[in-house]
Order: structure tokens, then sequence, then C-alpha cells
């Protein structure tokens, strides 16, 4: 039904950089549309990077040089991330961020792809700006979105297998106080090893096992995980569950709740502009409440202005006080020497509000900058698509080239019937029309309803037609299967659904150095710059 190729197929994975994607208004942000007014910026050339580095370097006064001691509890970093991070203390370097909210087996491919860019810009601007730089992954266990981060959706030649925590907390629970039951998990980590096949880099597994244990909550295995997947790397996680962080954000979140007020009324501004401008803001414009979450018996709730001006009269010390997304990226450069922040497309388009935040609070823009995006394509999707003759892309519309590939499979014959029966019917229907016209026999709209009707049972004869082609070739059917769930699993791209657990121990640190390589690239384009390797971790 289609060409074969008779390249053979190679043995590892092929990393695929993409476009970004996102909503209009994080577009917008990307290619810097915005009105200067509303877009978040980040520096233009390597010369503007060198400024905006040593801008952050000056800011390290006072307590300032002593930032680790006071976070490093929430860090716990060891190994080559405990190296980098003493080396950035000692040459009074910087810090690259990036995060995401807790998930099932340490959450979907882009999680991973954060990660490894915020790797390869600190990287890079050790490199080119001769500045020691440490990346930083800030895992947000404080998060309540149970339903997102219980599903981990894995991929193999058997195709797409959703594995979920079906056991919910209350609603508003933190993800590091969620608590995991053993009696689910076993079978969870049974179809999660299966997923892994052959298991030829085991290691990459065994962090999972080890880390979603019924010790832990879903929080608290999701940092163990990723400290253990990012720590070797150089790249320190941050648990935002930790006393430590909570003690070192109080003070701006207390800010913030003192300034509600002028916060509230910024960021209606802001979304106003936004609109005006021609966009949706990313973030509802929550009147009547603050950026500041309390932590009531294990459940976030909400502050709201008028609340948060009585927190800010009491003594809060023994309350738990968390930001919301837009309060968060402000904390965090509060807490690091953050040169910027590594953001998805949501990420991008909601630091639009942020900044006016910063506004309110008298503190400068946040910078972020756009993350390395990616498709792997596995070597038995790579077997699919050639039996298939596609390429990769073509598989984002599957029913597209569901219809094409069983079009193509039709015998000759009865293509060609086909298409005479099309041709006569058509033919008929005009010769039948211009009769009719001619003896005033009927209006023309009953000829008109006549073809519409005719063309509609004729197209449902095609499709069963096309139906009756797609149950014939069995093996076509199960390659469509494998290559939409991992490729574009549920129609979405696939670093936003699958899980990276099998990936990894299928395709090993070869898989890791080749998404290194490939985030390299990307980020030579945010330094403009012309080449980066990999820092050793010294």
């Amino acid at each position: 039904m289609s060409a074969r190729s008779a390249t053979p197929t190679p043995a590892t994975s092929r990393v695929m950089t993409e476009a970004l994607g996102g909503s209009p208004l994080s577009l917008a942000v990307q290619t810097r549309r915005l009105p200067s007014s509303l877009q978040p910026g980040w520096p233009s050339s390597q010369e503007e990077w060198q400024a905006h580095v040593e801008r952050v370097r000056r800011a390290q006064v006072g307590d300032r040089d002593t930032w680790l001691d006071v976070i490093r509890p929430a860090l716990a970093p060891s190994g080559a991330a405990a190296q980098r991070l003493d080396r950035v203390v000692a040459g009074r370097g910087i810090v690259v961020t990036t995060g995401q909210q807790a998930g099932m087996f340490g959450g979907p491919l882009y999680t991973l792809a954060k990660a490894i860019t915020s790797l390869c810009l600190a990287d890079a601007i050790e490199q080119k700006l001769g500045i020691p730089a440490a990346p930083v992954f800030w895992a947000a266990t404080d998060d309540a979105d149970f339903l997102e981060s219980s599903v981990a959706p894995v991929a193999d030649a058997d195709g797409l297998q959703v594995l979920k925590l079906e056991k919910r907390p209350p609603a508003g629970t933190l993800l590091s106080l969620a608590p995991l039951d053993g009696a689910e998990l076993k079978p969870l980590l049974g179809r999660l090893r299966k997923a892994c096949g052959s298991a030829a880099h085991a290691a990459y597994f065994e962090l999972a096992r080890t880390a979603f244990t019924s010790e832990r909550t879903l929080g608290d295995a999701y940092v163990r995980l990723l400290r253990g997947l990012l720590e070797p790397l150089g790249i320190a996680v941050m648990d935002s569950s930790h006393q430590a962080y909570r003690d070192a954000a109080r003070p701006i979140l207390a800010e913030a709740l003192r300034r509600a007020p002028e916060i509230a009324r910024a960021t209606s501004e802001r979304g106003a502009a936004i609109r005006q401008a021609g966009f949706e803001p990313q973030v509802e414009d929550d009147r009547g409440l603050s950026l500041v979450f309390v932590l009531e018996g294990g459940v976030k709730r909400r502050l709201t202005v008028e609340e948060g001006r009585r927190y800010a009269r009491a003594d809060t010390s023994r309350s738990a006080l968390l930001p919301n997304v837009l309060l968060r990226p402000l904390v965090e450069r509060e807490l690091f020497p953050t040169v910027c922040y590594v953001a998805g497309p949501g990420e991008l388009a909601y630091f639009t509000q942020t900044n006016a935040v910063a506004g309110a609070l008298g503190r400068d823009p946040v910078v972020g900058v756009p993350r390395w995006s990616c498709t792997i394509i596995e070597p038995f999707a790579e077997r699919a698509l050639r039996r298939l003759g596609v390429q990769y892309h073509e598989v984002r519309d599957i029913h597209a080239l569901e219809r094409r590939l069983a079009t193509a499979a039709l015998p000759d014959n009865v293509v060609a019937a086909w298409k005479r029966l099309q041709e006569q019917v058509r033919d008929s229907v005009q010769v039948l029309g211009t009769a009719v016209r001619d003896a005033s026999l009927m209006p023309p709209p009953v000829i008109e309803g006549l073809e519409r009707s005719l063309a509609h049972r004729l197209g449902r004869a095609e499709r069963r037609l096309i139906a009756a082609a797609k149950r014939r070739d069995e093996r076509v059917r199960r390659d469509l299967e494998v290559v939409s769930a991992a490729l574009f699993p549920m129609g979405k791209r696939q670093e936003r659904v699958l899980n990276y657990i099998p990936m990894l121990t299928r395709g090993g640190e070869a898989l890791v150095e080749e998404m290194k390589r490939a985030a390299a690239t990307h980020v030579l384009s945010l330094l403009h710059a012309e080449r980066a390797e990999p820092v050793a971790a010294r």
C-alpha cells in the first residue's frame, strides 16, 4: 500500500527539535510582538547577556552572599549538583532556574526538556561569559492539582497505556501531603516496568521504583526521583514544600499580603491591557483575591485581599504561606541569584502578568527564556513509520493519514469503478437539472437538494469502502496505533503527555546526551553565540 524504505532502522532514538508552540499570547511573547509595556524581555545579544549577568552578580550584597546556606536544606544537593552550586557561591556566580509541579513517575517529557535546557544554558553562560553558573530545578510540590499530577501515560510497541492513581486526597491537598498507596502502586509499577521493554538501562526504571513507595507522598517521591536523575547531571532540585524554603520565602510573601490591594489593581490593569492588545491573559484576573495561599490542615486556601491586610498586620510566623503562579517567579528570584527562568509556553504567557506584580512590589521585571522543545522517535516507532512509508509529522493528523493510507490500499479496479460512478452521478444530475429547468417543471433548489442527497449517500458509501480497506490490513492498523501513541498520544504533542522513564530505560545515557546536544543548539540561539559544549562538573 506504500513504498518501503530499504534503509536500516537506527538502533538509537532520533531527537527532533520542535517549535515550542502555545497560545496566541505565548507565541506573541516568543516572537516579541507585544507592545513594549507588556513584552517580557530577555537579552538580545551576547553583550546584553553579559551586562544582565553582571547586574545579577552586583545585586548579591549583604545576606545575598549566604543565599545557599539559607536554602540548602530545601535543595539537599549532592554530588555534581552540590559541587556546581558551591562553585557558583565561591565565584559569585548566577543560577538558571526552571521547574514543574510534581507528577507521577516524574511527569511528562517536557519536565526533562526543561531541566536539560537549564543545564545547557548554564553551561553556555560559563563558557561564553566566563561566569560560574548552576541550574536549579524547582519541584513545585506545594501544588495541589492531584488530578493532573496523578496520571503518567506511557507508550511502547503495544500502543498507549495510561497509568493513573485513583485514590484521591481531599481537594486542595498539597502534593507533598498526598499519600501513595502500596496496593495501588504495585500494579502501576508493574505496568511501567513492562512498558520499559527489555530494560537495557534498568537504572532509570529503578529510580522510579525506589522513589514511588507507600512510605512517601506523591510530592516526596517526585523529588526523590528527580534528584536521582538530575543531580548526576549537575542540576540541583529544590523542594518547595520544605520548611527552609517557606521560611526564606516568608518576607516577600508577607510583603505581597501587605501590598495586596496595589497588586490587585496592577494585575487587573495588566489583564485589561492584554485584552486591549488582542489577547487573553494566561491567568484569569481573580478580583478580590491576593496572590498568596495559606495552608490550613494540609489544604491550600487562597487569601482574599482583605484577609491579606489582616495577615500582614498579625504575626504570621507560624502560618504556612505559599505563592500562586504569578508570584512564584518573584519569590524564586528573591531566594537565588537568578539570571533567568527557563519557561514553557504557558509560563512565558503569564510572565506578562508577573511583571505587573513585580512593578507593584517595586521589583525588576523577571526574565524568562523559551525552553527547548522536542519529539523523540524511538526505534520501535521508527520501524512502524518505515513500514507505513510516512514521515513522523504526518502522524499529527492521524485521521487524515489513516484515510489516505486506506484509500491507497483500495484495489485499482475498485478505485476506477468508484471514480466512474461519481462522475456518472454528477453528469446525470447536471443533465437532469438542465432538462427540468428547460421544461420549467420544478424550482432549481429541488434538483440542488437531490444533488446534495446523492453526494451524502455517496460519501457514506465511500467511508464504508475505506473502512473495509482498513479492516483488511491489520498490520497497517496496528502500526498507526503505535505511531499515534508514541508521537502524538491523545492527539497532543508527545512531550506534553508521555512519561519519559520508559524512553530513558530503553535509550539510556546516549539518549540523554543526544537531548543535551539538541538543547545546546537551542540555547546558542538564546545567547546569540556560535558554539556550546556541556560543562563538566568540577
